[in-house]
């Protein structure tokens, strides 16, 4: 069961290589999370990360995942749930992409749209219909302000995020009531290995401190969080920008 604070004492990470679910892992052991689990495909990389984890004193597994077999999640994660109780699941698996590659590509942007979307589709309703059976639990989806208002430099990632956000948010809608808490994190551009190779963008932040936004939504019981919070500004002034004008601008 969740704390006092009402931060998880056990986590289930879908993507268990992501960089912002590793720092976020790391903040929650540190405030009192003892059980992990790390799902992803089996790599030395969830290896490494199960070992940072349990130097933290925290009761580490890994287990077999792939966002691009859905047919498996009921399976995978109906074993991970056998083994007790699961206070927070966080969907952080996702793919970027290359924008100007995929777009010739069409076999490449459908892989782009299938695991940010429908891979977190399928796993996100196991994964709540897991939660509501215990009858508590978060389910933490992150999103990306990407899925805001498709942009020329990345619509094809963008709009798998914004079928994304709009899933987590009528599922968040369909758990009210039952005891699970549903929170769509929407990150702006995170330093982090995924980026590396692009222009860094205004308001760029870090996986930490979204873990952060994370830990604090998890206390305030928050269904949106914006990272950094000014982001819920500037995409509110955007999304109403007229899109002749909104084609024009460097974004």
């Amino acid at each position: 069961m969740k704390d006092a604070f009402g931060l998880p004492q056990s986590l289930l990470v879908l993507g268990g290589t992501s960089e912002i679910a590793l720092a976020t892992a790391r903040r929650l052991v540190v405030r009192r999370a003892r059980t992990v689990w790390l799902a992803g495909r089996p790599s030395p990389a969830l290896e490494s990360a199960a070992a940072d984890l349990r130097a933290l004193g925290a009761d580490v597994h890994t287990a077999d995942f792939d966002a691009l077999d859905p047919e498996s999640h009921e399976t995978v994660l109906g074993k991970i749930f056998a083994q007790g109780d699961i206070d927070m699941v966080l969907l952080a698996f996702g793919i970027l992409g290359d924008q100007a590659h995929d777009e010739r590509d069409p076999v490449a942007a459908v892989r782009v749209a299938q695991t940010n979307y429908t891979g977190a589709v399928s796993a996100g309703l196991v994964a709540a219909r897991a939660l509501q059976s215990q009858g508590h639990g978060s389910l933490v989806v992150l999103s990306s302000v990407a899925g805001e208002r498709a942009r020329r430099s990345n619509f094809i990632y963008g709009s798998s995020k914004a079928g994304l956000d709009t899933f987590t948010q009528g599922l968040g809608d369909a758990l009210h009531g039952t005891g699970v808490h549903v929170m769509v994190v929407r990150p702006g551009f995170v330093k982090s290995r995924m980026t590396a190779d692009l222009e860094e963008a205004p308001l760029a932040t870090t996986p930490e401190a979204v873990a952060t936004a994370i830990e604090l939504g998890l206390r305030r019981r928050s269904e949106t969080v914006w990272v950094p919070g000014a982001l819920r500004v500037v995409m509110s002034a955007l999304r109403h920008v007229p899109r002749g004008v909104f084609r024009r601008l460097s974004l």
